[in-house]
């Protein structure tokens, strides 16, 4: 199928991928998403593409779309599921 708004991707386009996520201690997401969506809600521990410390986003509601680009997204702390990666 053409898409004829393919050469517009960038942060703040919608996304064109998808992926779920498998919260993991140790292995990064991969590429950079630029959103995660939350299928199932509770708290999300995930380090962002700048790194730094891990950060808990305590009771993030289900179906929230999270405008974050994650490097990792922690087992360790994280209750939510179903989790995707937007590229």
């Amino acid at each position: 199928m053409a898409d004829p708004f393919l050469h517009a991707d960038g942060v703040s386009a919608p996304a064109t991928r998808v992926a779920a996520i498998v919260p993991s201690d140790a292995a990064p997401i991969g590429d950079a998403p630029k959103a995660i969506y939350v299928g199932q809600g509770g708290d999300i521990v995930l380090q962002g593409m700048g790194g730094g410390a891990d950060v808990r986003l305590r009771q993030v509601p289900t179906g929230t779309i999270l405008p974050v680009r994650a490097r990792f997204v922690r087992a360790t702390g994280t209750s939510a599921t179903d989790l995707v990666a937007l590229f």
